[in-house]
């Protein structure tokens, strides 16, 4: 009876032992989810609001309020009796409501700076991180998420484009074409790397004809400044033809 007893406490003991360490795991999981979802909140947040107005579609605009809606009401879900979650879903709800006819208020932001780009750039990695734990989480269907990993590829041709074509029509604007010459060149390599170039051909015929232009540009400087008479030159022709007198008053 004695070892009986002991064995059930011992038993009890381990049983109590499991079941806490079970509700601090889901403690501790509940509390890295949040932390979780809160940085997708913010990093959807951040996409939404400084994504370049030129860059972004309705469509995008729809994707986004979708993500953080979805994010929203997990979050309500863990904290039922938040106010913020539930105003906040609200509003979302009715801007999901209005399908691709959603306001886009984002202002243009011109990409004329590498650091520009950049940031850009960065803002479409979130997305696609986005998109990509929306689809893990089954949120996303995997055709649909599919969609949106290539016209976020698409969008970072678009940006690339805008930027060397920026950076060059300044150089020409600043009378550098050779610096202008530069840019187009890399837009056209650029263009012409992609793996389907011909999506791309319209925008790819326009930065060659930049590039020629560029390229004359810069042919047309370096002309005149090799028949350029100054005074060093003038004076070697001018020695030159005393030379030759000089022979001809010997030989004669």
């Amino acid at each position: 009876m004695i070892t009986l007893l002991v064995a059930a406490g011992i038993f009890l003991l381990i049983a109590i032992g499991f079941l806490n360490h079970m509700a601090e795991s889901r403690k501790l999981e509940k509390a890295r989810l949040k932390v979780e979802l809160n940085d997708r909140l913010r990093r959807c947040g951040e996409i939404t609001e400084t994504f370049p107005g030129q860059l972004m579609t309705p469509a995008l605009k729809l994707l986004l309020t979708r993500l953080e809606l979805n994010v929203n009401q997990r979050l309500l879900n863990m904290e039922r009796t938040s106010s913020k979650f539930k105003a906040r879903i609200s509003e979302l709800t009715a801007l999901v409501s209005q399908g691709e006819s959603i306001p886009v208020n984002n202002p243009p932001s011109p990409i004329q700076t590498e650091a520009k780009a950049k940031d850009v750039r960065f803002l479409l990695e979130a997305l696609h991180g986005q998109i990509t734990r929306a689809a893990q989480d089954g949120f996303l269907p995997a055709t649909e998420a599919k969609h949106w990993i290539r016209e976020v590829r698409h969008i970072l041709v678009l940006l690339h484009i805008e930027f060397f074509n920026n950076l060059g029509q300044h150089a020409l604007q600043q009378e550098q074409p050779g610096q202008a010459r530069l840019a187009f060149e890399r837009g056209v390599q650029y263009l012409r790397k992609q793996p389907e170039p011909a999506v791309y051909n319209e925008q790819l015929i326009f930065m060659e004809k930049l590039l020629a232009r560029a390229n004359s540009m810069v042919l047309t400087n370096i002309k005149p400044t090799e028949e350029d008479v100054n005074e060093l030159t003038q004076g070697l022709k001018d020695v030159e033809a005393d030379a030759d007198w000089k022979k001809k008053a010997i030989y004669d």
